[in-house]
């Protein structure tokens, strides 16, 4: 089931997005939704079927984030299979952006997002957004208009079509 058809599914089912998010959020792992699921919330009816997170990359966030894909069982997406590989802060901290396979569903986690850099960075404009019973902190609509502009994939244009039209919908309500 992809988070983009939540509403044509039993709502007791959580979503990707969900799952991942509560372990994250059991944890106190800090990280905004972007990329497609953030689309998503803000009405996009883009499907998309992995999860994007930025993650903040203090020490304490990289050992619980660390401790999380352990619980998640996560491989790299698109490695070899017999490639070493130690699921630790460390790695975490030596690397910042990651592809991996959860048993729920592809998850990226990216420490740096183009154009803007590191999460607190995104922070400052992003937004709290209930999702199922979770409040998450979910990228600014601006920021994510500017990050589909600056990547400029087919697929980032067709998704910024979306994007702008819900930005003018928004100025416009905001008007009246």
């Amino acid at each position: 089931m992809c988070f983009g058809c939540a509403k044509m599914q039993n709502r007791s089912d959580p979503t990707r997005l969900e799952q991942i998010a509560r372990v994250m959020l059991e944890h106190g792992v800090q990280f905004i939704v972007i990329g497609g699921q953030a689309e998503y919330l803000f009405g996009s009816p883009r499907v998309t079927y992995d999860v994007d997170l930025c993650y903040e990359r203090s020490p304490g966030n990289l050992e619980k984030l660390a401790t999380v894909l352990r619980e998640l069982k996560v491989v790299l997406r698109g490695a070899p299979a017999d490639l070493p590989f130690v699921m630790d802060a460390k790695t975490l901290a030596m690397g910042s952006n990651f592809t991996f396979k959860t048993a729920v569903t592809d998850l990226d986690l990216l420490g740096w997002v183009e154009p803007f850099g590191e999460y607190n960075t995104l922070l400052t404009s992003s937004k709290i957004m209930r999702v199922g019973d979770m409040d998450l902190r979910v990228i600014g609509l601006d920021d994510l208009i500017k990050i589909k502009q600056h990547i400029n994939r087919s697929k980032d244009r067709e998704s910024l079509m979306q994007l702008l039209a819900i930005k003018r919908i928004q100025v416009e309500n905001e008007k009246s």
